[in-house]
């Protein structure tokens, strides 16, 4: 039997995500800080050799060492995602195409392999990341700002009198907590939904907007737009970056075997 586990790794700024996909959907998923080295050893300790590793790493080269050292127990030569000018369907018109992070990267590809057609990509992590496809599979460019937390920490750790506490949202914030959660949290969306009003110009009809990211649940009921959360998305995008020109990984296992008995 020919072995098709996929290790996919998504290695961010603030966490590491990592999923086993066996060719046909997820066996196990996992999330732990960046720089838990020990934890992610750990929760790999029992994992199934995978045959093929593929991450996309957009934090520090000492991540990257990290996970070089822990994907060492096997003997397997992991793929470092990165952007391109052409991949799985995708056109990319950055200026400089390898410039563009790998996550956003994978993530448009799974998001053009789940629509066909034009849509907004929004990650919601660390930082945002606000993408637009083209109908054609192009994609015409994107802006990045801060995350959630991001944006309140830059608030109270630069002004004197702000002190850093839990706020919630709400229409007319009455407490200062309150008001800098529901002013980054509007911040987001308003930039979301600005986007969205500008790729319907390009497109002549509203798009969706493909949400992933921590912060996906706070900012989907806020938002003004067909919203569809979906999970690890630059997860996803790898697996696809995976099956491109891969037999192993597009066929069920009973294939497998049948190729490989003759």
């Amino acid at each position: 039997m020919i072995k098709s586990l996929l290790l996919t790794v998504d290695s961010g700024n603030t966490n590491i995500k990592w999923g086993l996909h066996d060719g046909r959907g997820w066996l196990r998923q996992g999330v732990t800080g960046q720089g838990n080295k020990a934890l992610l050893e750990r929760e790999w300790g029992d994992l199934r050799e995978p045959a093929r590793v593929i991450i996309s790493n957009v934090a520090n080269a000492q991540a990257k060492s990290d996970l070089s050292e822990l994907l060492s127990r096997w003997e397997i030569e992991p793929q470092w995602a990165n952007a391109t000018a052409y991949q799985c369907g995708v056109r990319n018109y950055y200026q400089d195409p390898a410039q563009l992070g790998s996550d956003r990267w994978a993530a448009l590809l799974a998001a053009w392999q789940l629509q066909r057609q034009g849509c907004l990509i929004v990650d919601a992590g660390t930082a945002v990341t606000i993408d637009a496809l083209s109908d054609t599979g192009e994609f015409l460019g994107g802006i990045i700002i801060p995350g959630i937390d991001l944006m309140q920490k830059a608030l109270t750790g630069n002004t004197a009198s702000l002190k850093s506490e839990t706020g919630k949202f709400r229409d007319y914030p009455d407490s200062t907590a309150d008001a800098i959660y529901s002013g980054a949290l509007h911040a987001i969306t308003g930039a979301v939904e600005r986007m969205t009003t500008l790729l319907s110009v390009t497109l002549g009809r509203v798009p969706d907007c493909i949400l992933s990211g921590g912060a996906a649940p706070q900012l989907q009921p806020q938002l003004h737009v067909n919203a569809i959360v979906v999970d690890n998305l630059v997860l996803e995008g790898l697996v696809v970056i995976a099956q491109e020109n891969s037999e192993v990984l597009k066929l069920p296992e009973e294939e497998h075997e049948k190729r490989s008995s003759g």
